[in-house]
């Protein structure tokens, strides 16, 4: 009979920092904080948070061990943590760390048969899977990514994500502070392109000059044909990727922008397994896969990029808004790839971030630091719980 510690509770956090400009950049034409703390973006209708807004999970083995996970918690957070604190945590409790693998299948067969196989539901069981895996490691004394299959990578070349300025000038002259500290790709995005998309990738390329990699997020804003159309007028400045350029259920469309461009395209942040990316790979919709941690966890992550791999596909992992946790957890599976040439860096959420985190992380020259020790490598920091919201509160 096995003495390994097991599991004997679960917990989860809602966490929201406060900041000064929100998400993307600065309020739009139109656009305005309503009284739950909420801003819609005109550029691509979709609603974020005005604070950085996260959900952690706290799982503790008998011995007293302890793993974090996060994950999306940016809308409506008390769902994920409802689903957690009723359902997942509870089912969980007894169960064997090293079981990570087989205990994210369990969870996520809780409830397929009644038509839950995505949004805040695998969001949830992404949290608790990270969270184990960060238990897991410790609990050998090894960091995640040796757990994974093996380190390919001691650091990860990093692309500078957003250029959050309210004029073009000042975002090109963000772009260019990044590129003279080692920094050289560079992704802006369109739902805050307000002097057009075509026009703000040409203002980059002649500010950044031609060894600059120039990527653009079309935020699924277009149709298929629209989107060819857009591409093609992008060509004389080289995109190194577009990302997103129609809508996340038109996979007949994603296909034909993926057959009819020139350059590589870039999908999935927000899919969430590999029976969502499965598809896509066999219609060879892309070249390039941006699983998202936050939304996978480490487990359904590494499947999928495996499975991409197979098809001869390149993995540039998406970072979306978070403390660091699931950030940690996607450096940690990325470093085991042997197809994936960088790593988002999500700058405006990542640096201002670190400070609430105990961990070696960091994104300097160009590169991601991993972080360091058993585990993630990586624990919320004492100053981070000034930030708690009770899941009770409104």
């Amino acid at each position: 009979m096995s003495d390994f510690p097991k599991i004997i509770r679960v917990e989860s956090f809602i966490i929201s920092i406060p900041r000064q400009t929100p998400y993307l950049g600065p309020l739009g034409p139109g656009e305005f904080i309503n009284d739950r703390g909420y801003l819609v973006r005109r550029g691509n209708r979709s609603i974020y948070p005005s604070t950085d807004m996260t959900v952690l999970i706290k799982v503790t083995a008998e011995d007293g061990t302890v793993g974090w996970g996060e994950t999306y918690g940016i809308i409506a957070p008390n769902a994920v943590t409802s689903i957690i604190d009723d359902v997942l945590g509870p089912v969980i409790v007894g169960r064997d760390p090293r079981d990570v693998v087989v205990i994210q299948e369990d969870l996520y067969d809780l409830m397929r048969v009644r038509g839950f196989f995505g949004g805040f539901y695998v969001d949830a069981i992404a949290g608790i899977d990270i969270a184990i895996w960060d238990l897991f490691g410790k609990l050998l004394g090894q960091p995640v990514v040796k757990l994974l299959g093996g380190q390919r990578a001691l650091s990860l070349p990093a692309y500078v994500s957003g250029l959050p300025g309210s004029t073009l000038e000042q975002r090109v002259a963000l772009a260019q502070d990044f590129q003279a500290r080692g920094f050289n790709a560079f992704k802006y995005h369109s739902a805050v392109s307000f002097d057009g998309i075509v026009n703000e990738m040409r203002v980059l390329r002649e500010g950044l000059g031609p060894a600059a990699e120039l990527m653009v997020d079309l935020h699924w804003k277009f149709t298929a044909q629209e989107a060819i159309q857009l591409v093609e007028q992008l060509m004389p400045y080289r995109p190194y990727f577009v990302e997103a350029p129609c809508q996340p259920e038109d996979i007949e469309g994603q296909a034909h922008v993926g057959a009819h461009i020139k350059v590589p395209l870039a999908l999935g942040e927000e899919w969430r397994t590999v029976y969502e990316y499965r598809p896509r790979m066999e219609r060879r919709s892309m070249s390039i896969i941006q699983p998202e941690m936050g939304h996978t966890g480490l487990s359904q992550f590494m499947q999928i990029c495996r499975m991409a791999n197979a098809f001869h596909m390149k993995v540039i992992p998406h970072a979306g808004p978070g403390i660091g946790i699931f950030q940690a957890a996607s450096l940690h599976a990325t470093a085991a790839l042997p197809n994936s040439p960088m790593h988002e860096y999500q700058h405006s959420v990542f640096d201002r971030n670190l400070q609430y985190l105990n961990t070696r992380m960091d994104c300097q020259a160009g590169a991601f630091v991993m972080p360091q020790g058993p585990g993630l490598g990586i624990e919320p920091a004492e100053s981070i719980w000034q930030f708690l919201k009770e899941k009770s509160a409104s």
